[in-house]
């Protein structure tokens, strides 16, 4: 139970501060600014990480999740638990900023920039590098643990600033579905969810080929 109830309180958090920057910026013209809202996201994650990543690995994220399912480092019994505490925490912090900011009618939803595709294959590809980091920091050695937190909100906040204005950079299913059921725009959401489930498990087979021996613990 205590780690269903951390990856439902590391969910909330993520999606309360992140998408909260994203609704804040609008709200004051511009504030807080892009760099500002991926610098939200990427230092929310490594915060997380921080507080429950020894409680519950700090997944955060079902397609984390399934890829580490995946790669046998994670219970298929668990995995079911782990996407709903996620779910339901996305969701809460959602209709929380909904309850907040009912002027935006958004509440920080992901909705690409240009096509369907163009947006598919930026979250496809951006997901499959944020698996590809925390396969190879989250679990190796003490050293790497310990930064662990740093690489993979690094990433995340890397990946935020640079695709954040042309798919809104998610790589997160329960990020996108949440915003989406509180605001109604649900359109794109099949991208948001399809693209980093399928971007991180091919990380997981490339992450074999480059890792042949390595053979680590479950999370």
């Amino acid at each position: 139970m205590r780690k269903f109830i951390a990856e439902f309180l590391g969910t909330f958090a993520l999606v309360f501060a992140g998408t909260g920057a994203v609704i804040i910026d609008r709200q004051s013209h511009g504030a807080v600014t892009h760099v500002g809202v991926a610098i939200t996201f990427g230092l929310v994650i490594m915060s997380m990480i921080y507080a429950f990543g020894e409680t519950s690995g700090a997944h955060f994220n079902p397609a984390v999740s399934i890829a580490f399912t995946l790669a046998r480092r994670f219970p298929l019994s668990q995995l079911g638990q782990y996407i709903l505490s996620q779910v339901a925490g996305a969701v809460a912090a959602s209709f929380v900023l909904k309850f907040m900011f009912p002027e935006n009618a958004m509440v920080g939803t992901t909705l690409p920039a240009g096509s369907d595709m163009q947006s598919f294959i930026l979250e496809f590809i951006l997901t499959f590098f944020l698996m590809l980091v925390i396969l190879n920091v989250a679990l190796g050695s003490k050293e790497q643990g310990m930064f662990a937190g740093i690489a993979i909100g690094g990433v995340i906040g890397l990946e935020a600033m640079f695709a954040g204005p042309i798919s809104g950079a998610s790589m997160n299913p329960a990020r996108s579905l949440s915003p989406a059921l509180a605001s109604g725009y649900t359109d794109h959401l099949w991208l948001y969810i399809v693209a980093p489930i399928l971007g991180a498990a091919l990380a997981v087979p490339i992450y074999g080929l480059l890792k042949p021996g390595k053979n680590q613990p479950g999370a």
